[in-house]
């Protein structure tokens, strides 16, 4: 393995054993692997087979696929002009896609006009909500409350909607399309 992946993996084992508050040695022992091998992975040394990264999932009770793929950021930003084009071979058309839906997810769409004054601080929705919004004209401020993100035309942003967050614009005549997406 290149050393990219072992450092990936070994940042994924950490999170994971953070997030689940067990030591070393109490994940090593409930995968089966020694101490020392899985503080070498946590180290991004060694040459983890799949099937030690599978019983380490299973121990810190994640999908094999949390181990070994990014993580994936709690608020994602595309600007205008990135992301994958896929172009039509009949008319002048292109497609950006911006974000797959997730199985079992509901969707309800905003067109939102916005002018410059206060901002619109949301509390958090139900909990899985997110919210995807672009950009159409003017400027805005948009995302978690914490952190909110500049953004301008064709701009597009995604961030969980069961955290406080908020919408200001920035200019006169600001236009947006909004995405809510929740599981019940």
């Amino acid at each position: 393995m290149s050393n990219a992946p072992l450092d990936l993996i070994a940042a994924n084992l950490r999170r994971e054993r953070d997030r689940t508050g067990m030591s070393l040695s109490e994940v090593a022992k409930k995968a089966g692997v020694a101490k020392s091998t899985l503080s070498q992975l946590e180290s991004g040394a060694g040459n983890p087979s799949v099937e030690t990264l599978w019983a380490l999932g299973v121990a810190l009770g994640v999908p094999f696929s949390r181990l070994v793929e990014p993580a994936v950021p709690r608020v994602q930003v595309i600007r205008a002009g990135e992301g994958p084009v896929i172009h039509s071979e009949q008319a002048h058309y292109s497609a950006t896609l911006l974000a797959a839906c997730r199985p079992g997810t509901k969707h309800d769409i905003y067109w939102l006009a916005l002018e410059p004054g206060g901002a619109r601080e949301s509390l958090p929705h139900v909990p899985g909500s997110v919210e995807h919004m672009i950009v159409a004209t003017g400027r805005c401020l948009a995302g978690l409350a914490d952190d909110p993100v500049e953004l301008g035309p064709g701009d597009y942003i995604v961030y969980p909607g069961d955290l406080p967050h908020i919408c200001k614009a920035l200019e006169p005549g600001t236009t947006a399309m909004m995405v809510m997406e929740h599981t019940v």
